[in-house]
């Protein structure tokens, strides 16, 4: 009895103080694009642009995320039926912290916001240009380009989305020289000869450079929403920025249509909707959160119907186009594609 005591001594103090190498993973909070931030700001704030109010709903979703259990807790967590239990190691990479991992989510969901803004505005008919990111710092384009220059053409092709720059010098080799022009600052546009460089991660030529989407508007978009990371609320975001500038009995004005939606995607800037972790757990987030209209990413579509409460209709969506039309047809009572 003395050795059965203290074991059992033993485990239930280590039960209280070993963490356990899971995470636990639940339905988190969601917001709505299309109103106001916990410090009551709108989550969609336009600054030199009229904008026009709207009826109804677009929330986007979240999954919450509890690392750092006791054993206890694990258990506890997971016979709620409310929680899931996964390893660690599929959400942080070995020795990375919860700091890290926190500032990852973040520069993720300033990414997102960014993709939306463009993805919006080239959909609104703005102007979009390429412009150089990030500069690798001894690299063939350091000492010519720099970040924000406007990139119009590499290696004889024009670029009109960034992914274009990439594509031009992929049957190119180290050593090769190509011609790359731009302009900086307004100033008039040069082309200038660079030889790529050898990398070890490829066998084709290495520029040095990142370059993205930039829409060109007079007016700037900003989105407010703290505590929150991630890719996946680029969709909602791209929609609520469309819905704001767009005026009344113009398509894509009330999206909503007065109705409760939600819903999650990542977003590119040539308005993609790509598929995301966790969408099991965000539909039932958004039930619970009121909704009544869920859009899918189309890869999403198998797990979200194995798991969507009862009376939570399902909408596929595949692009921003496609979301859109989708959305137009349930304001006009028309039939919508479901999962």
């Amino acid at each position: 009895m003395l050795v059965s005591g203290v074991l059992f001594l033993v485990f239930v103090v280590a039960g209280f103080l070993v963490q356990v190498p899971y995470v636990a993973i639940s339905p988190g909070p969601t917001y709505d694009t299309l109103g106001r931030d916990a410090a009551g700001s709108p989550v969609i704030q336009v600054k030199g642009q009229q904008t026009y109010g709207t009826s109804g709903e677009l929330r986007m979703t979240t999954v919450s995320l509890n690392d750092g259990i006791n054993l206890f807790t694990a258990l506890g967590l997971w016979a709620s039926g409310r929680y899931a239990l996964a390893p660690r190691e599929e959400y942080y990479k070995p020795g990375e912290t919860n700091e890290q991992v926190k500032q990852e989510n973040i520069q993720q969901l300033q990414n997102s916001q960014s993709n939306a803004q463009v993805a919006a505005l080239r959909h609104l008919g703005y102007p979009v240009q390429v412009v150089a990111k990030q500069i690798v710092s001894g690299s063939p384009a350091d000492h010519i380009l720099a970040p924000g220059d406007k990139l119009i053409a590499v290696n004889g092709k024009q670029v009109r989305e960034a992914a274009e720059v990439a594509a031009s010098i992929v049957n190119t080799k180290p050593g090769d020289s190509v011609q790359v022009t731009f302009q900086h600052l307004g100033q008039p546009e040069r082309t200038v000869p660079v030889t790529l460089a050898q990398r070890e991660d490829r066998t084709q030529g290495f520029l040095g450079l990142t370059a993205v989407d930039r829409a060109v508007a007079p007016f700037s978009v900003d989105i407010s929403l703290q505590d929150v990371g991630g890719p996946s609320a680029g969709l909602m975001f791209t929609l609520a920025i469309i819905d704001r500038l767009t005026p009344p009995g113009k398509p894509g004005s009330d999206l909503a249509g007065g109705r409760h939606i939600a819903g999650t995607g990542e977003i590119s800037e040539t308005g993609q909707v790509g598929p995301i972790g966790g969408i099991s757990f965000k539909v039932v987030g958004a039930k619970e959160a009121g909704a009544t209209d869920f859009l899918v990413p189309e890869h999403n579509c198998a797990e979200a119907k194995s798991a969507a409460p009862e009376g939570l209709n399902l909408i596929k969506v595949s692009t921003l186009d496609d979301a859109l039309k989708q959305l137009d047809n349930l304001k006009a009572g028309r039939p919508v594609e479901h999962c």
